[in-house]
């Protein structure tokens, strides 16, 4: 009887299941007239309807088998209405664009597209990323070519903002922080940016003044923002460098959704042209996942995932620089012995979790993790000899090195090791009311830190030991007998297990309005960040600070499309570990917050050339900052003193003009000019390790008439030299010598084999593939000798230093094919 009871509930069941289960899906994803996604579109079918998410993508379920109308809604767009039938259980994608809506605009808050024009942020195409040649290509490499954004490392992917440093940049993804390993000291041990490029839907990008939602850093911010997958994809890419894979996917209900990608990278081809000769073979490799899942209009869950692995094993064997005048070449010959091994090992995931209260309010949950092992060990031994090079042309010895006026030699030795786990659990939420938004957000931070520093160096010059260059006696032998202590050229010992609770937040208001027949845009906000060091015989007071910042911009109803922006505030940096450790490795627990006053003023100017679109970007900024923490630069090792004894100041001017220089392509031209300077101690101002005076960038775009599927990209960037041609022991107030400028051009030539697919009958190859491409890249095409640090020498007779060039790569030629499914 049960038996039956069961037959018939289940057949019930199944035949409720089928009358319900005529239904039909649609989704999509919708954009504004600058394609970029719209947050908060409304889709409705009389009492059903979803909203669409901060990508843009929207899913609905609706009846099959009869036709309806959709209305798709939104507070600054024009409305659209869709008339369609599906059939049961059909899967229909539609996207488009919706335009604005002239007669709404005073009702508005701030559309997609102008959201960012007013506050002044730079947006970078993926497509952009993916094809411009660079030696770390990547959103770093496209950093890199806009004004204010300097570096002089090809092998590196950081970068410094309008005077700051490396560490004065925020990154996140997907709303999500993002860390970098502590140790790295070169861009040869870098490796691979965290951003996966082929992951990426949106690239945002401040290089200052921004709100007060933004984390506690002093110079700039990129937002990246990975994307959600609307169908299956893959992507391929290989060349002498290495390779990616990324796939993609949807289930069938279009509630998961995944995008994964795995990446290897050998630097090999680009080390092995620098003038030093190794058993050298870096390798770096990571895997990335972004997991989604909708189970309905309210909630969505993600979860972002990262395993990186960088070994960089370093065998040096020879060495010859060639520098000095034409009158007097002098050549660096160095034989090394012993090796260099590091590796860095880091894992990161984050769950985040949206819930759509209303139209009007949501609010979002994210927790996240990293962890970091990075251990440097190494003992190189060099031997040195400083030679005059003989210049005779007619010589049979011509270019070799005739006399020896320097011998010397050097070990360095280092045990490295670091353990650092990060712990973020956060909330925040946002609201519409009328014509004003909310934004607020609260934050906890654990920070667990576990350091072993051990590094000396011994230099032995004319058979006679080095002692370091302060507080100790002269040793002149062999004309005097020295009677101090034999100790090393430079040493540093410490072991540090440091712990850092930190706790921020963040309120802020937005609104749009007009002001006589202008339109005007207002945002004010206010940061709080308060924080606590301790750990083995630590005990460091709490701390907190507050950053009160706005912005305002306002658009005239004038025939020139312009928008002028005011912004500004007051920004702290909070100590990050790095910060907190002197140059004698200890950590000092009550290292104060960096302090800096912004005032930014900006013009946007869009205009037609050629009736083609171009755009005209102005900005004038000044900083004033307080309780500085100095540091020296040493490539990208950073080493602060950690006293906040100093002041500074930064100030200067960026432009940039981009647009179709040639029909259906971006290209941008960039200038910058700043001066920043440092008062350590009352002893005056002098220029910063960051004070590059000039810079000019090109990126452009082009292909041939005849051939279209020929298509040409053009990296070229122009800085003038950074203070730092000194030896990394000098006090700077003692040397300001300067390195030299930095010039490279990368080209890129890519033929497009899937240009005219749409000309192809169905079944052809070439129809699978969205692109399929072939490409021969030269990195630096003009052959610049860059140098990145200098290597200081002495002359045994004439007791003088010179300072050898470190030069970066050479001429260097690849080869890369992509495909795209």
């Amino acid at each position: 009887m049960k038996t039956k009871q069961f037959i018939v509930a289940l057949m019930l069941f199944c035949i409720g299941f089928a009358a319900n289960a005529q239904t039909a899906r649609i989704k999509g994803i919708i954009l504004d007239k600058n394609n970029n996604p719209v947050e908060g579109v409304n889709i409705n079918y009389q009492d059903k309807g979803t909203t669409t998410n901060v990508n843009g993508f929207y899913a609905l379920t609706i009846p099959a088998n009869q036709k309806i109308m959709l209305v798709f809604t939104h507070v600054s767009l024009k409305k659209a209405t869709l008339r369609l039938e599906l059939k049961t259980n059909e899967d229909y994608e539609y996207n488009f664009q919706m335009s604005d809506s002239e007669d709404l605009l005073g009702e508005v808050i701030v559309t997609a597209g102008n959201r960012k024009r007013v506050e002044g942020i730079t947006t970078i195409e993926p497509a952009v990323i993916r094809t411009i040649p660079g030696a770390n290509a990547g959103v770093e490499n496209i950093l890199k070519s806009l004004p204010g954004v300097n570096s002089n490392n090809e092998l590196s992917t950081q970068y410094s903002v309008r005077g700051g440093n490396y560490d004065e940049n925020l990154v996140y993804v997907n709303e999500i922080e993002i860390y970098r390993p502590f140790l790295i000291r070169s861009g040869q041990q870098e490796g691979l940016s965290f951003t996966n490029t082929d992951m990426v839907q949106n690239v945002d990008f401040s290089a200052g003044g921004f709100q007060a939602k933004y984390g506690d850093k002093l110079s700039s911010v990129l937002d990246i923002t990975y994307r959600i997958p609307t169908r299956y994809a893959a992507a391929l890419e290989a060349s002498f460098l290495g390779g990616s894979l990324t796939v993609e996917g949807v289930s069938k209900n279009q509630k998961w959704a995944n995008i994964t990608g795995v990446r290897y990278r050998d630097n090999s081809l680009l080390v092995n042209s620098q003038e030093t000769e190794s058993n050298f073979r870096p390798t770096f490799t990571d895997v990335q996942t972004y997991l989604t899942y909708t189970p309905n209009t309210k909630w969505q869950f993600g979860f972002l995932g990262n395993a990186s692995q960088n070994k960089y094993n370093f065998e040096p064997l020879t060495r010859q620089t060639n520098f000095g005048t034409i009158d007097e070449p002098i050549a660096l010959q160095i034989f090394y012995d012993g090796q260099e091994k590091d590796q860095y090992q880091t894992l990161f995931g984050a769950l985040k979790t949206s819930y759509n209260i209303n139209d009007n309010n949501t609010l979002k949950f994210i927790g996240s993790a990293y962890h970091t092992q990075e251990q440097e060990h190494f003992d190189i031994f060099a031997a040195y000899f400083l030679g005059e090079v003989d210049s005779n042309i007619g010589s049979e010895t011509f270019g070799d090195v005739k006399f020896n006026r320097g011998i010397g030699t050097q070990l360095n030795h280092g045990r490295n090791d670091l353990d650092a786990l990060i712990i973020n659990a956060e909330v925040k939420g946002f609201h519409k009311l009328n014509e004003n938004a909310f934004e607020w957000g609260l934050k906890y931070t654990k920070e667990d830190i576990r350091d072993r520093l051990v590094e000396w160096e011994v230099i032995d010059s004319a058979g006679f030991s080095i002692n370091p260059p302060r507080d100790f006696p002269v040793n002149d032998q062999p004309y005097n007998p020295y009677v101090g202590p034999l100790v090393p050229f430079q040493s540093v010992r410490a072991t540090n297990f440091t712990t850092i609770d930190r706790f921020s937040g963040y309120a802020q208001w937005s609104r749009k309005s007009n002001l006589g027949s202008s339109e005007v845009w207002y945002n004010a906000g206010v940061r709080m960040h308060q924080w606590q060091v301790s750990g083995d015989d630590l005990d460091g007071k709490s701390q907190m600070v507050f950053s009160p910042r706005a912005q305002f911009a306002i658009k005239p109803l004038w025939v020139k499309d312009m928008v002028f922006r005011a912004s500004g505030g007051l920004y702290h940096q909070p100590p990050f570990y790095r910060e907190l450790r002197g140059f004698d490795g200890q950590v000092r627990p009550n290292v104060k917050a960096q302090q800096s006053v912004h005032f930014v003023l900006g013009n946007d100017y869009s205009f037609k050339m050629w009736d083609r679109p171009f755009k005209l970007v102005s900005e004038l900024y000044y900083k004033n900052l307080t309780d500085v923490n100095t540091y020296t630069l040493d490539n990208v090792r950073i080493r602060y003193i950690a006293d906040n004894e100093a002041e500074a100041y930064v100030y200067g001017l960026d432009m940039r003009l981009n647009g179709e220089f040639v029909p259906g392509t971006e290209s941008w031209f960039s200038f910058g000019y700043l001066k920043t300077e440092e008062n350590y101690q009352d002893k005056g101002f002098i220029a910063r390790p960051t004070d590059q005076r000039l810079k000019f960038g090109v990126l452009f775009q082009d292909y041939v008439p005849n051939i279209p599927s020929l298509k040409m990209y053009l990296n070229l960037v122009y800085n003038t030299g950074l203070p730092g041609g000194s030896p990394s022991y000098a006090d700077p107030y003692d040397y300001q010598l300067r390195l030299r400028d930095y010039r490279r051009a990368d080209v890129g030539f890519q033929y497009v084999l899937t240009e005219k697919n749409e000309l192809r009958p169905d079944g052809h190859w070439l129809k699978r593939f969205k692109d399929l491409s072939l490409g021969l890249e030269i990195f630096n095409l003009f052959n610049n000798q860059n140098a990145i640090t200098n290597t200081w020498v002495r002359d045994v007779y004439t007791k003088t230093q010179y300072g050898v060039p470190n030069y970066m790569t050479t001429r260097v030629f690849n080869l890369k094919l992509t495909a795209r499914l």
